[in-house]
């Protein structure tokens, strides 16, 4: 399944039906007068938030959405049919932006569920029967309905996950999240392995939670360097960040550098990312010996880590104590477990066939 995290599209809500303008013409019957109904409502522009989806891909290839209007008045005093409203349905996390700005957030799905009426049809124009007055018999007035709302905005997909996991490339984070949770992340010895954002439920001692891993990290990454920190939005959602540094000696930065590159970042990005809980991970310690990840460790928290914990993402020591400590920022039942909300594998081959619409 192709990830898309952002997408431009243009909604518009449905005008309002016209009035009619009629005389009754029965038999028998003197003095007919005016009988044109109102026209009908407009259809209004809905997003939806809905389980079951991650990506905002299918905005990709479509991307103009217009509501059907109200239907027209007609004789015998019929209100035209008013248009249904066009629902659009966004994975949750998505914030809806104004495209003037880039930047006014005009709403936000947090929930499965959630609905807002972005944009309203167009009230339907009045017919003739309703200008008939006293000295006013035969009215011929009538009013068009009134158009529809329009505007071009930005779709934003920020992934709600409950702890997020951050570090240089190439440090074990695909490995780490395979270990721990159902994602079946790519896994490679090269920097920049993962290109796109992964989810993955944890189960740990009877509790679910939702682990994303992002991209790897490098200095300047603020600045554009690597992938840059496109993706780091996908993490200010999260209660408590993953560290994970590599101590097996492949990268080119000791692990107090590597410490600091990656809080700089997330310092530069701001949003409260500097702010939030890190947990500290000295990972691939099945690659180097328990000395070694003591200095280090200790090193680290000289540095201002607060725990560090020694653990390897390919055999699992060590794991146990960290998922632990992660359990201690989380609430008593996560959004997974209290909503219900469905994270698919990412790297899954996609469904059956799914439209916006």
């Amino acid at each position: 399944m192709h990830f898309l995290d952002q997408a431009k599209i243009y909604v518009k809500s449905g005008a309002g039906g016209p009035g009619a303008v009629s005389f009754r013409r029965e038999k028998y019957i003197e003095y007919g007068g005016p009988d044109g109904g109102d026209g009908g409502r407009g259809g209004d522009i809905v997003f939806e938030a809905v389980q079951g989806l991650n990506t905002l891909i299918d905005f990709r290839y479509t991307q103009h959405f217009k509501a059907p209007r109200g239907g027209h008045g007609m004789g015998k005093d019929r209100t035209g049919a008013s248009a249904k409203p066009l629902v659009i349905k966004v994975p949750v996390g998505t914030q809806i932006i104004s495209d003037e700005d880039r930047e006014t957030v005009l709403a936000d799905f947090t929930e499965v569920g959630q609905r807002i009426t972005l944009l309203e049809g167009g009230l339907g124009g009045r017919g003739n029967a309703s200008y008939k007055t006293a000295t006013n018999r035969a009215p011929r007035q009538h009013q068009p309905g009134l158009p529809g709302e329009e505007m071009w905005l930005w779709l934003r997909l920020k992934l709600l996950a409950d702890v997020g996991l951050v570090g240089l490339p190439n440090a074990g984070k695909s490995t780490f999240i395979n270990q721990v949770s159902n994602a079946k992340a790519k896994v490679g010895d090269y920097a920049f392995t993962t290109l796109v954002p992964k989810l993955g439920v944890v189960r740990h001692k009877g509790r679910e939670f939702v682990l994303a891993d992002i991209p790897g990290l490098i200095e300047g990454a603020a600045d554009g360097a690597g992938i840059g920190d496109r993706f780091l939005g996908h993490i200010e959602r999260c209660r408590v960040l993953i560290h994970l540094i590599d101590i097996s000696g492949t990268g080119d930065q000791d692990p107090v550098e590597a410490m600091r590159v990656v809080e700089d970042e997330l310092a530069a990005y701001g949003e409260g990312l500097d702010d939030k809980p890190r947990l500290v991970a000295l990972n691939k310690i099945d690659l180097a010996d328990r000395e070694l990840a003591e200095e280090f460790a200790a090193e680290l928290k000289e540095a201002g880590a607060d725990d560090v914990f020694p653990i390897s993402g390919a055999t699992g020591e060590g794991v146990t104590e960290l998922l632990d400590a992660v359990l201690g920022y989380l609430p008593d039942r996560t959004a997974t477990e209290t909503k219900g909300v469905e994270v698919e594998d990412m790297d899954g081959e996609e469904g059956g066939e799914w439209s916006p619409l």
